[in-house]
């Protein structure tokens, strides 16, 4: 597997967000996925962005386009230095929040990929990896 290319994109404020959505769009789009898997990318990456922002306090999100055999993908990192999250099986409940909301977003942005791994230390931060193939 090689990196054709690679990035940071901050995090920090809620233009940060949009702005990760966007890139996520054009870099799917540069990798030749369909509609629905880039629809599928851009939902989770909206997700863990806002996490990364509202629970994180902020962070980044690193991007990688992949070339492996004959496929491309695109791996994404959110990565922040925040509370880190206490209970991963508690939070990769469907239903759960420790917030106001639904709690499907760790759940949802699952769903929507095909690699999702999540790595946290509580009073350190955490680390997801996705990745969406073509």
């Amino acid at each position: 597997m090689t990196a054709r290319s690679s990035g940071t994109h901050p995090i920090h404020i809620e233009q940060d967000v949009v702005l990760a959505r966007q890139l996520a769009r054009k870099l799917a789009q540069e990798c030749g996925m369909r509609l629905i898997d880039l629809t599928k990318l851009v939902t989770a990456v909206s997700e863990l962005a806002r996490n990364t922002m509202v629970y994180g306090g902020g962070g980044d999100m690193d991007w990688q386009i992949l070339d492996e055999n004959a496929r491309t993908g695109l791996r994404l990192v959110f990565r922040d230095e925040g509370p880190g999250i206490p209970d991963i099986k508690l939070a990769m409940t469907d239903g759960w929040t420790s917030g106001s909301g639904l709690g499907l977003g760790l759940t949802g942005a699952k769903r929507l990929v095909e690699e999702f791994e999540l790595e946290t230390t509580p009073g350190k931060g955490t680390r997801i990896t996705i990745t969406r193939w073509t």
